[in-house]
This record gives C-alpha cells, structure tokens and sequence, in this order.
C-alpha cells in the first residue's frame, strides 16, 4: 500500500506559502498528483492555503471537477482532440501555447457564448512546449485581437524553466531576462495578465526568498515536487528544505525460507548467494511502479518483537515480487517475526528516503512516486 500523509500535504503548502509570501500559489497535481490522488492532495492544498490548482490535461482537470473541486484550475497542454469546450463549460483556465490552441480555444468559447481565460505560454529556452521567441509578436497580436472580439481574455503568462535544480547556472538568469522582455512585450500589445508565473518548485525554493516578485516580473509560481515533501536539489534534502515526505509504500513479507550457498535468486540468476542466508520476498514487482532495474534498492522490515533491518533487494526485480537476503541463516524461524513482517520501501523518518530508490533505478525521486501503479493500494491518513 501507498500510504499517504495529508497533514504532510498541507505542512509542505505552509512552509512554501512562508517562502512565496502574498504570490498566487499554484499547487501542481498533474499525473493524478504525482501518484498520491489528485483529489486528496487538491482538497489538502487548499485547505493550507493554495490559491489554484494545475494540471497538464484538460481531463484531468474534469476529473478535478467531477469530485466537487470547484477552485480556480488551469490545464496548459493540449491535442487536437482536447475537448475545449467542456473545458469552458467546467470554467477552467487554458494555457496557449501558439495559435492552433489559441484558435480552437477561441472558437469553442465563440461556441458557447463565453470568455475563454487563457494563459499564454512563451518557449524561454526549454525547448518543449510554449510559442518560439519569433512568433510570440504574432501570437500576442492575435490573442489581442480576440480579446477585442470578446472570445477570450488573457488573464496569464508563463514559461518554464530548464536547469532551475542548478540554481548556479547561467541559463537561469538567461531564461529569467527573456521571460521579462515577452511579458513586457505582451504588455505593449494592449494585453492586461494578472497572474505571471515562471518558478517551479526548485526555483521557488532556491529564489522565493531571495528575489523579489518584481526582479522575477512574477505574481505567481507553480509548485509540484514540493507540495509532496520532496526535494529537487541534489545537495539539499527535504529535511534541509523543511519539507515532509507525503509517501509511504510498504507491504508485508510474504515468504521466509533458508537457502544454502550457490543459491541463485530471480531471472537470470544474476545474484548468487555466497553463504547460507535466509531470503525473504516481497509481494511488489514492476506492474506495481516498482523499477525493473532497481535491484539494490533498500527495505526496511519490521519483524514482530525484534529490531527493524534495512535489506536490500537482490536478484532481478519481477512483476509482482522481489527478494532480500537477509544476511544470516536462521530467520525463518517463526520466533524471528519476518513472516509477515511490516516491510517499507520509502517514507519518512528511520524508512528509506525514495532518493534511494532513485539512485538505485538511475532515475529521479519524481519518477519513483509518480510510477507507483494503480494496483497498489493509497490509503490516507492526517485528513
């Protein structure tokens, strides 16, 4: 089960409202909010203080809508078969990021006989989504155009940063002076945005506190990892940052057995055991989030009656199981408490950080939570 602190939620909100003091927060809960419930975490986020909420997908902000989460929503990344107009009907804000979303936003709001909120969304050197440098002139003529028309109205812009997790790197600054020369060119075509929005959660927390909203040009940031207790900085740790770990994944021991040495372990057999020891499995595997790749990666169990071991996964990660070698023969015996022991991958305190597992998959810390599959269960606690 992946269990889910949502008093962590919303202390990791407070600590970040301490750094962003009166600017809008927008708490990201895209991805089915990283893994953790999108509905849970929203309600948690606003309850601390998140001003909005975003999402990538206009169907994950329906979804949003559905559960009864009427706070202001902005979904920015589109196809062609985006339902634009349910997404006007839910009253959710669109990012823009050149003129076919722009058009097709603008037509369904035509449709509807209503005024399309858009954020528009400038490539400030990312290279992902958002309108190049050479056509936001043109971009920014058109949405004036139609805001004068009455289909829309632009009430954002944004952009996003590329290497914001290394704070001393020069393309920060770069993308920073970039975004204030479009944001000042949008102004000067006759727009009006309220809300500017650059930062993400590695920026807020390495600049919010040192630079103020108007060198930034910024009325807002949008904050993702953060709001989850996890750290985006490689030499910082949520602990150093102030944050909570919102996620535990744990499960229970499943089998004990005594193997002698040359016993090989999983697929391929990749892990030999050099001496008696005693092997104990763990009900989780790749169909569960857990990275195929990631042998190595650490669980602390919990035996009945006797210290907690951290062990760490040996032998190929299956679909639905991975071994540990406990390290010793003799702990099969039932008096020994491993089977059915409590066994955790990743949480909070004495419990392996997920930047373990990370490093064991050759990944990031996003990727461990965010692939945590459906089939394991989210159980939520600190509502």
């Amino acid at each position: 089960m992946a269990v889910i602190d949502l008093a962590a939620v919303r202390a990791n909100v407070a600590r970040i409202r301490q750094l962003v003091g009166e600017r809008t927060l927008i708490a990201v809960v895209k991805a089915d909010a990283y893994g953790h419930g999108a509905v849970e975490v929203s309600r948690a986020a606003l309850t601390a203080g998140a001003d909005m909420l975003g999402v990538v997908h206009v169907r994950e902000a329906l979804a949003l809508r559905r559960a009864g989460i009427d706070a202001p929503l902005l979904a920015w990344l589109h196809t062609l078969n985006t339902d634009f107009s349910a997404a006007l009907a839910a009253d959710i804000e669109l990012g823009a990021s050149g003129r076919w979303d722009l058009e097709a936003i603008a037509d369904a709001a035509a449709s509807a006989g209503v005024t399309a909120r858009v954020h528009l969304k400038v490539d400030t050197g990312l290279g992902r989504n958002g309108s190049t440098e050479e056509d936001w002139p043109a971009l920014l003529a058109r949405a004036r155009a139609l805001e004068e028309g009455g289909t829309i109205k632009v009430v954002g812009i944004f952009s996003h940063l590329a290497v914001a997790d290394e704070p001393e790197r020069a393309e920060n600054r770069e993308q920073m002076k970039r975004f204030a020369a479009d944001v000042a060119a949008a102004r000067q075509a006759g727009l009006t945005p309220s809300l500017i929005h650059l930062a993400n959660t590695p920026a807020t927390l390495t600049a919010a506190d040192a630079v103020s909203p108007e060198d930034l040009l910024c009325s807002g940031v949008r904050v993702g990892l953060g709001l989850y207790g996890l750290s985006p900085l490689a030499d910082e740790t949520s602990a150093d940052l102030g944050l909570e770990p919102v996620m535990t994944v744990q499960t229970f021991i499943a089998n004990v057995k005594e193997v002698r040495a040359g016993q090989g372990v999983s697929y391929g057999l990749n892990y030999v055991c050099e001496r008696p020891t005693t092997l104990a499995l763990v009900p989780m595997g790749y169909a569960d989030g857990v990275p195929r790749v990631a042998t190595g990666g650490p669980v602390r169990v919990y035996p009945a009656g006797g210290e907690p071991v951290t062990a760490r996964v040996v032998g190929r990660i299956a679909m639905d199981q991975m071994v540990l070698d406990l390290g010793e023969p003799g702990l099969s015996d039932p008096a020994r408490g491993f089977l059915g022991a409590r066994a955790v991958l990743f949480g909070n305190g004495e419990n392996p950080p997920v930047e373990d597992w990370a490093e064991a998959a050759g990944t990031i810390n996003y990727e461990i939570v965010t692939r945590i599959s459906q089939r394991v269960e989210r159980v939520y606690i600190g509502a």
